[in-house]
């Protein structure tokens, strides 16, 4: 198992969303190979959920391409099994609670570790309620990352001193999406888990622009962009290598610089 930690270790990192089967697992496995080439240093895939209350449009419409085209959990096991002896940096899943309970929590684990899957992000999963992935994770070594929001003020340090990987920060209320303005301090944020934790702090939600990433990461230690992504996959479908590999160059260049 890859640390989630080895994304920051001596820079600041970026981390990518994209959605595994949009528009269909063969485009998904060659935007990983492509975003892991490129500047990205670790990445979440996206298992399609048929009600991802945290997503906004863009990445519900993704979803429901990848299911109605016919994506599967175990449809994606076997693509990560395959990309995964080629791949170097940190791999995580991002699903809901229902996909990993309908599977089996301890065969769904188990499997993230038999294909080489480092870490978990469930958003539906609240910290007080992640004693129900937390045995399992550490059962078979992966790290279930905690996520706080701006709302999350009085449980930050709690959460922060309790979390593996990286803290997730939603730099915004709602859902997922690209914003034109991120107005959450997220400095402040980013002082109350350091005062808890040295555990590096990535922010997402609503981060889509080079000038962006590189304004939240001279506060916290790295970004996380999704839905500009999965947009560009939308209106690209199976020619969107390209345009997305020249998307994150762009990103990585202004984390990295």
């Amino acid at each position: 198992m890859i640390k989630l930690s080895k994304a920051f270790e001596n820079k600041k990192a970026f981390i990518a969303f994209l959605t595994a089967g949009d528009p269909d697992l063969e485009t998904t496995e060659k935007l990983i190979y492509s975003m892991a080439e490129n500047g990205v240093d670790l990445i979440e895939i996206g298992i399609p959920f048929s009600d991802p209350i945290a997503e906004g449009t863009v990445i519900q419409e993704a979803d429901l391409r990848a299911l109605e085209n016919g994506t599967t959990t175990e449809k994606i096991f076997d693509m990560v099994e395959r990309i995964r002896p080629n791949v170097s940096i940190p791999l995580v899943f991002m699903t809901y609670c229902n996909v990993i309970f309908g599977y089996g929590t301890d065969r769904f684990v188990q499997r993230c570790q038999q294909i080489g899957i480092d870490g978990l992000i469930v958003p539906d999963v609240p910290y007080e309620e992640k004693a129900e992935l937390q045995p399992y994770c550490k059962k078979y070594g992966l790290e279930l990352v905690s996520l706080v929001a701006p709302t999350s003020k009085d449980r930050i340090k709690k959460i922060a001193a309790d979390a593996e990987g990286f803290l997730y920060i939603v730099s915004s209320l709602g859902v997922t999406g690209v914003r034109s303005e991120i107005k959450t301090d997220i400095g402040e944020i980013v002082e109350l888990a350091r005062a808890a934790s040295d555990i590096p702090c990535a922010v997402g939600f609503g981060i889509s622009t080079p000038e962006q990433a590189s304004a939240m990461c001279e506060k916290a230690d790295g970004i996380i962009i999704g839905s500009a992504i999965v947009r560009i996959i939308a209106k690209y479908g199976r020619d969107s290598i390209a345009p997305v590999t020249e998307y994150i160059r762009s990103i990585a260049d202004s984390v990295h610089k």
